[in-house]
Order: C-alpha cells, then sequence, then structure tokens
C-alpha cells in the first residue's frame, strides 16, 4: 500500500465505496502507522490503518485482530471493518469524541469511568491469543535490536536487562495468574465518547496491537509511565481500581513493575529509529523512557530496599 491514502487507493481496498463521495483526512500522532478517518456519503465512518514499514518485527496483525473480534464483546472497542493482511491494513469504525490527553488523567470527574474501561478489560473473562509476558517481551526485543546490528553504547542494556530479572523475582506472578490486558494504555488510546451506550458507558479504548494475556499490575504500570500523573493521583486510581482492598500492597507491586513498559518502549523505539519512515524523533522519545525507567529502579532500591545492580 502506498504511504498515502488517495481515493484510488481506497477504492482498490475498499470497492464497496465505489459511487459515494468520501472525504480522506489523516489522523496525526500515531507513531506506528499512518492512519485517515475516512467519511463516506454512503454513512460509513472508518478508520483506516496502513501499516508501518517493518512493524511485523514486533507486531502480529493476525493477533491484532484476533484481539479485536475477541474484545468486542466488551462494547469498548471500535467494530473490526476489514482486515487486509496483504495490503498491511486494517480497517475499523471510528468512534466519535474526545481523545484524552495526560492533564484529564488528573480530572476525578474521569476517574470512574478510566477505571471502569480497564477493570472492563481485566475482568472480561476473554482468553486472548498471545501471552505478553514483560520480562519475556523485554528480552524478545533486545533480541531484535541486536539482530539489526544496532549499537548504542550510550545505554547499559545487560545491567538492566539483569535488574528487571530481579523485579521479576521479586514480583512473583505467574502466567497462570494472567489476565486480558491492552499493554498500550496511553492517554491517546481513551476515547471520550459523544454520547453513552446504553450500560452507561462513555469512554472507548483503542488500538489492540499489543494487547495479550499479561499481569494488571503491567497495565496500571504502563499507563502510569505514559500519563506521569503525581504518585498521589497513581494511589488514589489504584484505590479505586482495586475498590479500597489492600491497596498498599498493590501500589507496591504497581511500583515493581514501572521499569518494565519504559524499557519495553525504550527498546521499541530503538528498533523503530532504524527501521520506521515516520517523521518521528523515536531516539529522544526512547531514551526519555530509557531515563525514567532508571529512576524508577532506584525508587525501587531506595523506597523497598531491593537488592539491584546500581
Amino acid at each position: 500500500m502506498d504511504e498515502e491514502l488517495t481515493r484510488e487507493g481506497l477504492l482498490e481496498l475498499m470497492p464497496e465505496l465505489e459511487g459515494s463521495e468520501v472525504v480522506i483526512e489523516e489522523l496525526k500522532g500515531g507513531i506506528t502507522n499512518r492512519l485517515y478517518r475516512v467519511r463516506s456519503s454512503k454513512g460509513q465512518d472508518l478508520v483506516v490503518r496502513l501499516y508501518g514499514e517493518k512493524t511485523e518485527l514486533f507486531i502480529d496483525r493476525d493477533v491484532e485482530v484476533e484481539n479485536l473480534k475477541l474484545i468486542a464483546s466488551t462494547g469498548i472497542t471500535p467494530r473490526l471493518i476489514k482486515y487486509l493482511p496483504d495490503q498491511r491494513v486494517t480497517v475499523v469504525e471510528f468512534i466519535p469524541g474526545y481523545v484524552l490527553k495526560n492533564e484529564d488523567f488528573l480530572r476525578e470527574d474521569l476517574w470512574e469511568e478510566i477505571v471502569r474501561s480497564i477493570r472492563t478489560i481485566h475482568q472480561s473473562g476473554v482468553t486472548l491469543p498471545f501471552v505478553f509476558d514483560p520480562l519475556v517481551q523485554v528480552r524478545r526485543l533486545y533480541r531484535i535490536l541486536q539482530g539489526i546490528d544496532a549499537s548504542y553504547w550510550e545505554f547499559e542494556f545487560e545491567k538492566t536487562i539483569s535488574s528487571l530479572e530481579k523485579i521479576s523475582n521479586h514480583a512473583r506472578i505467574t502466567p497462570a495468574q494472567y489476565v486480558s490486558c491492552h499493554n498500550d494504555l496511553l492517554a491517546d488510546n481513551f476515547i471520550l465518547g459523544q454520547k453513552r451506550d446504553e450500560s452507561g458507558r462513555s469512554i472507548y479504548v483503542i488500538d489492540w496491537e499489543y494487547a495479550g494475556m499479561s499481569t494488571p499490575y503491567y497495565d496500571l504500570a504502563d499507563m502510569f509511565q505514559e500519563i506521569l500523573v503525581p504518585r498521589e493521583t497513581e494511589a488514589r486510581i489504584l484505590d479505586l481500581y482495586w475498590q479500597g482492598a489492600n491497596t498498599d500492597h498493590h501500589i507496591y507491586m504497581t511500583d515493581l513493575f514501572k521499569p518494565f513498559p519504559d524499557i519495553y518502549w525504550f527498546l521499541w523505539s530503538l528498533i523503530q529509529s532504524r527501521v520506521s519512515k515516520i517523521d518521528f524523533d523515536f531516539y529522544s522519545y526512547g531514551k526519555a523512557k530509557y531515563d525514567n525507567a532508571q529512576k524508577n529502579i532506584r525508587y525501587l532500591r531506595e523506597r523497598y530496599g531491593l537488592s539491584l545492580p546500581s
């Protein structure tokens, strides 16, 4: 598929739109794929995703589509419209509404709905086809980075992964405890819908490329490492999520998992900086993730007395 979606290219993908007027608008903010909103005079309102260069290194599109199908039963995600793997394209419905920003997670009036959407995923009972073990996935991305002959002397890869191994031993979470998780809960993936559905729900969660069976502690830690709210806000959101039960323990467990998503996205960014054609400063994005992970590893050492490489 061409890097830019034209009317001609769209009709090749979706001949059913032939004869209708279409408006194509590129959606900003995607750093994995190129995203286009397509509105037709036949009433369709869609998002066409053109896969980024070599994203198959870390995304299984068949798994992503299966995630969409399975999680659809929760009603919090856009419906799959069309999957065209040969053309490297997925089409989903467009969810009209307001895309959350980091500062929106400081709004107490949104916490209940945000937490409900996350709990809906975790308590869905759905078994997703991919197992997302945080340590295994970090090691996998590191092997991919090594395989593309990328050298970054300024980062301490081995020592950092050794710290994650020790943290994982402290956490003692097994795959038998995993539930369905999104694994990419940045603000941009929450949409405050324009109207509530019959259940009263108005928060939707999009982009299921990294979803799989994992621990809620990773999913929540990943969200906190993206939205970067004060620790007091984290504690109140966690208290709401866990309904006031043993909150201090859940804060500790979430703290244990905080370095994992940052190192995952750090390695992802270095890979992207070598293979992606999207105009984005992946290196600086990744370095910020690395630095934040080191800060959280120090916090675990100083606050909880964990014996980790210094």
